[in-house]
């Protein structure tokens, strides 16, 4: 890397670094990322196993979400398919239809007939409510307040934690989980290609847009002299000289990159950071046993099966790729127990998938989100400015205004380039 000197110098190549940069660069200004591994993409990368294309762990674009519209707006082409609209769940250690349309509720013997009364009010009041005017509270506590029945608060909670990726009801915030089920509620693309679809789009765009890629070089200090970005120390003693530096890592390693964080908003965020963590389990499959079960919610288990290739392409060779999710608290699981409760599942499902596997991939604890939004938080609003440091700015799933998941990378990152171009105006 021959040039040391940067208008802008990105911390990590995932969705939030590289639409970062892009932003950056289409608005003429010279950018360096820095990814530590080998690939671009963080979480966001897809492995080839057998011809079977596996994402690490559950992805899903929601149309009604920022992500979807940033990189529409970026340029990209995002194909794919629905999910399957026909849902199952596990209860009890067995499969029983999903109470999703009028049909299934009314004949669901997991419902009382008071219960289906209730389910179908608290479905009808989802798809009208402003989320954002629910008070303050944990996701348990507005359940418990409007819903009586105990199988329909299971049901809700199903939807919840598919929605958000994760199961931390007594802490997440209830408008925005409620909110982020109204965008799952209408629409979810799964990617032909995976989500590396995304990221070679992305890394495409970078490059034709002048940003300078650097792969394989760790960060090791942000550097900074009076409370000002001076530039970057990296691992192999190489340095970089920029006054703009955007972390996309997560709180804890955003804070140790800055020397004096702990007189920083760095310390409060790393402090009330809850992540979503999870066991996830995709297989590649020859065939399904069961033909035509292809999505199941976990009710009495934090559990979600789904077929991904019911109308995404995820295989040349006529492989099924099927994922599995475990959805666990910030502290994670036992990655035995989680497996085998995963492969157990699978069995209920679909018994006899065992013969049928051509790929597998098991990611136990994996961080799915490294701060949810929670009761727990200072302040809903995270970033892009770091207050305690000029010209250091925060992007992620974690840095959000009210967005999840890829929708929080994605806005956040616009929102830091954004920070960005406003203070070289007032400079």
């Amino acid at each position: 890397m021959e040039r040391t000197k940067w208008d802008a110098a990105i911390i990590g190549g995932g969705l939030a670094g590289l639409i970062a940069a892009i932003e950056l660069a289409r608005g003429a200004r010279s950018v360096v990322l820095l990814e530590k591994s080998s690939r671009m993409g963080g979480r966001a990368i897809t492995n080839n196993k057998n011809g079977a294309l596996l994402n690490l762990g559950g992805h899903a674009l929601y149309r009604a979400g920022a992500a979807y519209a940033i990189l529409k707006e970026l340029g990209l082409r995002l194909e794919g398919g629905a999910p399957s609209p026909k849902f199952g769940a596990l209860w009890n250690n067995q499969v029983v239809p999903m109470p999703a349309t009028l049909g299934t509720m009314m004949s669901s013997k997991l419902l009382s007939w008071s219960g289906k009364m209730q389910l179908m009010k608290v479905m009808m009041k989802l798809a009208k409510m402003d989320a954002s005017r629910i008070p303050d509270m944990s996701l348990r506590a507005w359940a418990e307040a409007e819903l009586s029945d105990p199988m329909v608060r299971h049901m809700l909670y199903s939807l919840c934690r598919t929605a958000s990726y994760a199961k931390d009801p007594d802490y997440q915030l209830a408008g925005d989980v409620l909110a982020q089920v109204q965008r799952s509620l209408k629409g979810v693309l799964y990617l032909h290609g995976g989500w590396q679809s995304i990221v070679d789009q992305l890394q495409d765009q970078a490059v034709r847009a002048g940003v300078h890629i650097v792969s394989g070089r760790d960060v090791k200090e942000i550097v900074q002299e009076e409370g000002r970005v001076r530039g970057l120390k990296l691992s192999d003693d190489g340095y970089i000289e920029t006054a703009h530096v955007i972390s996309t890592a997560s709180p804890a390693e955003t804070y140790k990159l800055v020397d004096g964080a702990e007189r920083t908003i760095l310390k409060r965020w790393k402090d009330e950071a809850r992540p979503a963590m999870a066991a996830c389990l995709d297989l590649g499959l020859r065939k399904l046993p069961v033909k035509g079960r292809d999505i199941a919610l976990g009710l009495d288990q934090p559990i979600f099966f789904s077929h991904h290739t019911v109308n995404a392409r995820l295989s040349d060779n006529g492989t099924l790729v099927v994922h599995l999710i475990k959805y666990n608290g910030p502290g994670g699981g036992d990655p035995q127990a989680d497996e085998r409760l995963l492969t157990e599942a699978m069995s209920t499902l679909h018994p006899g998938w065992e013969q049928e596997v051509v790929a597998r991939q098991f990611l136990p604890n994996i961080t799915v989100v490294h701060d949810t939004l929670n009761i727990a938080r200072s302040s809903r609003v995270t970033g892009p400015t770091v207050e305690g440091v000029r010209g250091l700015y925060v992007a992620g799933d974690w840095v959000t205004h009210g967005e999840m998941l890829a929708d929080a990378s994605a806005a956040s990152a616009k929102r830091a380039a954004d920070a960005i171009f406003k203070s070289d105006r007032l400079a």
